[in-house]
């Protein structure tokens, strides 16, 4: 038999590491997406503290439009109570409305998408709901609403520190999308999970905005597992969101009572999925470490 020599071949970085950290001083905060309700994320806060992990943010997906008055509030004391970013969904968008173009099989980019002068109006009525109500984040998806909500934060008509959150449904995949979105308002740029180490450089390189990334992501943004590569996305894209969403999961959007203890259940995993994610980080890079 002949012998066989596998040679040893490290693994070596060779793109540029971000000095930009966020405005505290940190590389990189945690984000617990798909907190459906105050039941979920009271779930989520208590396995938080059981393992330990430090959450920055929790964002929702069904949309400020389905929840009540009080569940808004409810998870806005909640949130503050504990020093975190509550980011809500804007709630109408193609994938609910009665058009059809975001349903077909190359209607993805459209599913977030907002139809018609209508929808627009909408969306500003939720969002106007939302933060008298005590919201200072939203995730959006819509390239007009995005430079309409910037436009009112600039004139004074919503606060100062409004956060504007671009959704994973128009994820920027290359620097001159980002650059453009950030110039456009956004605060944070949820980019696709299968971009590369040197992709997310690039990235980096052409803005100063918050860059979110799903470590692991749901089954119908890709399913990519990617926790091995958490010291590397630090490195590479600070500032950044860890996003630790869940592979094989049911569809939660819109969600409600009749899915709850799913939603609960699923957040609980989360939440240990991040912790896995955050163990990996120490073993690999514990100067990184908060």
């Amino acid at each position: 038999m002949t012998d066989v020599t596998v040679p040893d071949v490290p693994y070596v970085l060779n793109v540029p590491t971000s000095n930009q950290t966020f405005p505290d001083g940190d590389k990189w905060k945690l984000e617990i997406p798909s907190v459906e309700g105050p039941a979920v994320l009271a779930a989520v806060f208590t396995e938080a503290d059981r393992y330990g992990v430090p959450i920055d943010r929790i964002s929702q997906g069904s949309g400020i439009q389905l929840l009540t008055d009080a569940e808004i509030i409810d998870m806005v004391q909640q949130c503050a109570a504990r020093n975190v970013e509550c980011c809500l969904f804007v709630g109408p968008r193609g994938s609910f409305d009665i058009g059809a173009a975001a349903l077909a099989s190359n209607g993805g980019a459209l599913k977030g998408a907002l139809r018609g002068a209508r929808q627009l109006s909408q969306a500003m009525e939720d969002i106007e709901r939302a933060i008298e109500l005590g919201v200072r984040s939203v995730l959006i998806a819509d390239l007009g609403l995005l430079a309409m909500l910037d436009q009112k934060r600039k004139q004074g008509q919503i606060p100062a520190d409004f956060i504007i959150k671009v959704s994973v449904l128009s994820a920027p995949s290359n620097p001159a999308t980002a650059a453009v979105l950030a110039q456009l308002g956004a605060n944070s740029l949820n980019v696709p999970s299968d971009l590369s180490i040197n992709e997310l450089a690039e990235i980096r390189a052409a803005t100063t905005g918050w860059i979110d990334f799903y470590v692991e992501a749901p089954d119908d943004v890709g399913g990519f597992i990617r926790h091995h590569d958490i010291a590397d996305l630090v490195r590479v894209a600070a500032p950044i969101y860890l996003k630790f969403g869940l592979r094989n999961t049911p569809a939660l959007y819109p969600s409600g009572k009749h899915l709850e203890v799913v939603a609960i259940n699923c957040g609980i995993e989360r939440v240990r999925r991040a912790a896995i994610g955050l163990e990996h980080l120490k073993r690999k890079a514990p100067e990184l470490m908060r």
